[in-house]
């Protein structure tokens, strides 16, 4: 994936969210009881919206995105003390290993070439009973509105490296060392398939 394109999608990327607050209501609600107390990883985290509204229940949230613009637009506006933002490589995370209780990686497997590297980086830096919350696009050309949105990214130059189901999906994380221990499946313009990982292991 273009980086640039990232950069230049920041700005609105907040505002094309929007109309699936029902699922992020869902994971604004589930994630800090599973993260409470915890030091968190995000991958990914985009303008920072799941960061803004979980951060609390962590003992520190690192927040982080390869995209400068995505960064840029997570530190406007006010989070709590212990969030901070980095611009950070999913698939060569700066982190020492064993680093965090809990790495979060929402909506973003699908659209790396080698999602299968950023599993090992999230692997390494997790601490040996460290969890993966890894929530991510499944069924994207499964009924019209999906197959719409995901036509109107292709055309903004975001594509889908790869298109999974929900079972695939967890196939997908379980031959790579993890263990799928809750899964739903939320319905949105792009269903969603909400995820807890362990280690397989």
């Amino acid at each position: 994936m273009n980086k640039k394109i990232w950069d230049l999608y920041a700005p609105i990327y907040e505002r094309a969210m929007r109309s699936d607050r029902k699922v992020y209501h869902f994971m604004y609600q589930r994630i800090p009881k599973v993260i409470e107390g915890k030091d968190v990883l995000e991958i990914a985290t985009g303008p920072g919206l799941l960061a803004k509204h979980i951060s609390h229940a962590a003992n520190r949230m690192t927040a982080t995105d390869y995209s400068d613009g995505m960064i840029a637009e997570a530190k406007k506006g006010t989070y709590p003390d212990n969030l901070t933002f980095e611009v950070a490589d999913a698939v060569n995370l700066p982190y020492e290993d064993n680093s965090f209780d809990v790495v979060l990686i929402a909506n973003a497997l699908h659209v790396m070439p080698d999602p299968e590297k950023a599993l090992e980086e999230i692997d390494r830096v997790l601490k040996k009973k460290g969890i993966l919350i890894a929530p991510n696009f499944v069924n994207h050309k499964r009924g019209l509105i999906s197959s719409l949105w995901s036509g109107i990214l292709k055309i903004a130059g975001i594509t889908f490296e790869h298109q999974w189901s929900t079972e695939e999906y967890r196939e997908f994380l379980e031959k790579n060392g993890w263990k799928v221990k809750n899964c739903k499946e939320m319905q949105a313009r792009i269903s969603i398939a909400y995820v807890e990982c362990v280690r397989n292991r």
